[in-house]
């Protein structure tokens, strides 16, 4: 299937993180005065790059029938799903909770150009197929 491969998969992943990241660094925001609250981060890049250098194996389902459904590897090869962690281990304020503001508004800046160049290199994607099934 022409929508199905390896690059596209790749970016998909990378904007789900992406969004996920922007949920999560709001939430550390929305709880930055909240006693106790530790803040939680994305984790990603850092799976996909072990995953692309052959460091991180998945584990595949087996499939006795193409109709059912693939587990553990996505149609173009394997993509890292991102994981939420929490960083239990500091703590940045007096009440216990480990928020700073201005490290996250850093992250949040960060990440809306990782997912704007995102976006522009989907475009690209999609555009250069466009222009190939149009033969211009």
């Amino acid at each position: 299937m022409v929508f199905e491969t390896r690059a596209l998969s790749l970016l998909e992943r990378s904007l789900d993180a992406a969004a996920l990241r922007q949920k999560v660094i709001a939430n550390n925001i929305a709880n930055v005065d909240t006693p106790n609250y530790k803040r939680s981060d994305v984790r990603f890049e850092e799976l996909l790059r072990q995953e692309l250098d052959g460091k991180r194996k998945s584990i595949v389902g087996y499939r006795t029938d193409p109709r059912h459904i693939p587990i553990g590897r996505r149609p173009g090869g394997t993509v890292s799903l991102p994981q939420v962690v929490t960083d239990n281990s500091t703590t940045f304020n007096h009440n216990g909770n480990n928020v700073d503001i201005e490290y996250e508004m850093a992250l949040l800046a960060q990440n809306q150009l990782r997912y704007n160049l995102l976006i522009d290199r989907t475009n690209g994607y999609f555009k250069n197929l466009r222009t190939a099934i149009d033969r211009r």
